[in-house]
This record gives structure tokens, sequence and C-alpha cells, in this order.
């Protein structure tokens, strides 16, 4: 079976990445791609799913994880463990399906460590005003915090040429297309498509 890929995909805050993601989606069915569920020591809040949105562990039993190295990454926030657990991502790649990674440049380091074979995708604003003006939109942060946040977007995106693929979110469908685009055309890669078509190819060579 043809293995899947893992996609890292980054941005800053208010540059759309959740919203693509959740798109892209939503025009694909689950046995083609999925959104990696990560493992958390933080108790599960009003609507949350154990497995659904993150994977509730005790604090115990994640920091065991840690030393076994099942993590492709890890971060403590605010006094929580966050990380993406290998097996899963491996588990779910050897069905031939594509997983999504939502994470930041530093955990996309430690995963490109551990997995190179990963692909990567960093999502750009079109403008430091509309960035200001999406995040404004959301209703959910003070002034204060806006800046703060605008601080740390420019940190974050001085990272992207870390990564495979750049997409500047300006327009939501072209940037939508463009997500689309490098799927397509990570699966015509020639090694994959060998595997897929592996019959036909060895036909066609055939005196």
């Amino acid at each position: 079976m043809v293995q899947g890929t893992l996609y890292i995909v980054s941005a800053p805050s208010g540059a759309g990445k959740s919203s693509l993601i959740q798109a892209l989606l939503k025009t694909q069915p689950a046995y083609d791609i999925r959104v990696s569920v990560s493992h958390t020591t933080r108790g599960a809040r009003p609507g949350e799913n154990h497995g659904e949105h993150y994977y509730f562990i005790p604090a115990d039993e994640f920091r065991q994880m840690i030393k076994e190295d099942a993590f492709l990454e890890h971060a403590e926030v605010f006094g929580n463990y966050y990380g993406t657990s290998r097996p899963a991502i491996e588990k779910v790649l050897a069905q031939g399906i594509d997983v999504f990674l939502d994470i930041d440049w530093q955990g996309a380091r430690q995963v490109r460590e551990k997995m190179p074979q990963a692909r990567s995708i960093f999502i750009l604003p079109p403008s430091h005003e509309e960035l200001k003006r999406r995040l404004h939109g959301r209703g959910q942060d003070s002034d204060e915090v806006i800046a703060q946040r605008m601080m740390k977007a420019v940190s974050e995106m001085s990272h992207y040429d870390e990564y495979n693929y750049l997409i500047i979110n300006d327009d939501f469908e072209t940037a939508l297309q463009d997500l689309r685009t490098i799927i397509r055309a990570e699966r015509l890669r020639t090694g994959r498509q060998k595997l897929r078509h592996d019959a036909l190819i060895s036909k066609l060579l055939a005196d």
C-alpha cells in the first residue's frame, strides 16, 4: 500500500490556517485525509471528546511516553503537556491516509528531525494590516492582547523559509486551491505513482 504523507502546517494566529484545513477536509473523505489529534494532560473542556479533539491522559502517562520517545514533538504550555504521538501518526500513514499536523515552527522542527520525509507548508497573511483586521474581527481579544499577538506573529513569520511550501492567504478560495494543488502534486511524485501503478508500469515496459 502507498504510504500516506504527513503535512506540517504552520502560520501566525489570524492567517487562516485552521479555516483552510477545515475547508479542505470538507471536500475530502476521511479515508483520504485526516488531522492529527494531539495528546494532552489538561482536562477536557465542555464539548471536547477524548480521541476527537485531544487524547486526554494523566501527566505520569505523558512523561512515560516522553521517556519512551513516543512523541514526534511535545511541549509544556502553562503547566500542561501537549504532544503528537509518533505511533498514532505512523499507524494512519501506513493505511495510505495523508495526515495534517497543525503546529508552530518549533514543533515543526522537532517533527522534521524525526520524520524528514514530512512535507511542510507555511501560511502568510497578505499584510500586517489585514492580519490585525482579522484578529480584531474575532472579537475575542483586547487591543493589548492583539498587540502581543502581532509582535509574536512577526517572530513566527520569520521562519517561513524553513518550509517546503508557502501560501499567501489573501483570497481564501485561491489559498484553498493552492493547498489542494500541493497535495495533488505530492501524490503525483514518481515514487508514489510507481507504487500505486506498479502493475501498469511493469506491463507498459514489458517486451
